[in-house]
């Protein structure tokens, strides 16, 4: 547990410290989200919703000051979909930041410490941008297969919202809540934040069901980082969830948080798996990150279990763990410090292209895994450069199930 909390400051907490080397910038660099919009237009509502069936601490003001008061679980819950085209404007980047400040209080904006002043920090200067979707625009005639998408540790629904728009411009439906923890809006690294997220995942599953464009057959789990964990653990408990993405999820890098957790076994599950991981750390980084040197990790590596399954394993050479969020990567705040995470020789811009490659190879899992597109297995099956992708940006490695390791 120990290396997982210092896996998760070196990877998004770390950017809470103030005193960040800045000296390292790119003021010249731009984030662009440069893959076209998928066949369909986006539309995005917000559901306000509680899961009644489970107790939370909720922020209240009051003549004596704020103080925190049980409530059911509040769930800010955004819905990415195919819609009709419409003439309305589009969401600003500014639009999806409000809806940080009501993610538990629905109505009432309130401050959530930490959690918000950290992502309001990095949407400054991007607010007048506009985004894809359209807010209450007409659901598009149809039924779209699914995506629940869990945050980062305490990170909002809204830490991707490039990749979420592209999804729902090729068809698909996609969820999303905020990253909490199991009894307040502060997301805890254990496995009782874990399986928070999980419980959560299952209950927006729940509610897609309510949803006229969804298709409940073809429902996939996507979690980036600490987020994951919990899609990891949503999906060994939850039969509905039929394929799984991690974006540099957690479980890889601590599978002593899998083993327990006791009933997640990676071993014995079928679903194929698609990994996307950042440019890995140095043998003697990782030692000297393994601060309790009397307890081995002896737990099993999850992808070397995952043997029933398929497994796409997508590495990015060019990334860091940030990187993986367009919220960070195309804030103001990221050109002046980038270049303290960027690995090797690798520049800002080779990283936005990197996040943009890794949603095209999200939308071909989901097309050959959901919607059993053959184009799309042969896409994941053939070699990077056959596909357009650039020299020494990513490799790419698939392990059918059944198949012995190498």
């Amino acid at each position: 547990m120990r290396l997982l909390l210092r896996l998760v400051t070196l990877g998004i907490a770390i950017f809470f410290a103030s005193e960040i080397a800045s000296t390292q910038g790119s003021p010249a660099f731009q984030f662009q989200f440069t893959e076209k919009p998928g066949p369909y237009a986006v539309g995005i509502k917000v559901v306000k919703q509680y899961d009644r069936s489970r107790k939370f601490q909720v922020t209240v003001d009051s003549s004596n000051g704020a103080s925190a008061t049980d409530s059911p679980r509040p769930l800010q819950t955004l819905v990415w979909y195919p819609a009709e085209k419409s003439s309305q404007r589009p969401m600003s980047f500014g639009d999806y930041a409000e809806l940080i400040k009501t993610e538990t209080s629905f109505d009432k904006p309130v401050e959530q410490g930490k959690p918000q002043s950290f992502v309001e920090a990095f949407m400054h200067g991007t607010e007048d941008l506009y985004a894809w979707a359209v807010r209450d625009a007409v659901v598009k005639a149809g039924h779209f297969p699914l995506v629940i998408y869990a945050p980062s540790v305490n990170a909002p629904a809204t830490e991707n919202i490039e990749l979420c728009e592209y999804l729902a411009s090729e068809g698909f439906v996609v969820i999303a809540s905020p990253s909490m923890g199991a009894m307040s809006r502060t997301m805890t690294v254990d496995i009782a934040g874990a399986n928070a997220e999980a419980q959560d995942i299952s209950f927006l599953i729940d509610y897609a069901k309510s949803l006229p464009d969804s298709d409940m057959s073809e429902v996939a789990a996507m979690g980036y980082s600490w987020g994951g964990m919990g899609a990891l653990f949503a999906a060994a408990r939850d039969q509905r969830i039929r394929a799984l993405i991690s974006v540099d999820g957690s479980f890889r890098y601590s599978p002593e948080t899998v083993r327990q957790a006791g009933d997640i076994h990676p071993d014995q599950m079928m679903i194929p798996l698609l990994v996307f991981s950042r440019a890995e750390e140095s043998l003697e980084a990782w030692d000297a990150m393994r601060k309790d040197r009397d307890h081995c990790n002896c737990s099993p590596n999850v992808l070397n279990e995952w043997t029933r399954g398929d497994l796409v394993h997508v590495q990015m050479l060019g990334i860091s763990h940030i990187q993986f969020s367009s919220l960070y990567q195309r804030s103001e705040r990221f050109k002046r410090e980038g270049m303290h995470f960027v690995p090797a020789d690798y520049s800002l811009e080779e990283g936005a292209a990197s996040y943009n490659w890794m949603a095209r190879y999200a939308i071909e899992f989901l097309n050959a895994y959901l919607k059993n597109d053959q184009a799309a297995h042969h896409i994941l099956g053939q070699g990077t450069l056959q596909n357009g992708v650039p020299k020494h940006l990513l490799s790419v490695s698939v392990r059918l199930a059944g198949a012995k390791h190498e």
